[in-house]
């Protein structure tokens, strides 16, 4: 996986964000852990299972669908069905071995 360190992106308040399977790093950031690492990984390959455009289609439409539902833009980005996967999984190192194809679909309704 290639890193890339940026001023610029993500926005202030995030580390990391996967930008067609390249992490970009805020400079201020401290390193990246493995935690980090392995939830971006998970994200890596939820875009290969949509075929990169439809991971970010659904993740922007679903992003504003539930940012409208808990009208607040942190809690739509915390409950798209994509970033509970990774969360949830992010400490789980070997998840991504075991982890059955489109996943993130078990997110979508299930805390």
């Amino acid at each position: 996986m290639k890193i890339i360190y940026s001023k610029f992106i993500p926005f202030k308040g995030f580390r990391a964000i996967n930008l067609f399977g390249i992490i970009v790093v805020r400079k201020d950031c401290t390193k990246l852990d493995k935690r980090i690492l392995n939830h971006e990984s998970i994200h890596t390959q939820q875009m290969l299972e949509l075929l990169i455009v439809g991971f970010y289609i659904w993740y922007i439409f679903e992003w504003i669908v539930r940012c409208l539902q808990y009208r607040n833009s942190y809690e739509g980005y915390r409950n798209i069905c994509f970033e509970r996967e990774a969360y949830r999984y992010e400490t789980n190192f070997s998840y991504l071995k075991n982890r059955k194809p489109f996943s993130f679909v078990k997110f979508i309704y299930n805390k």
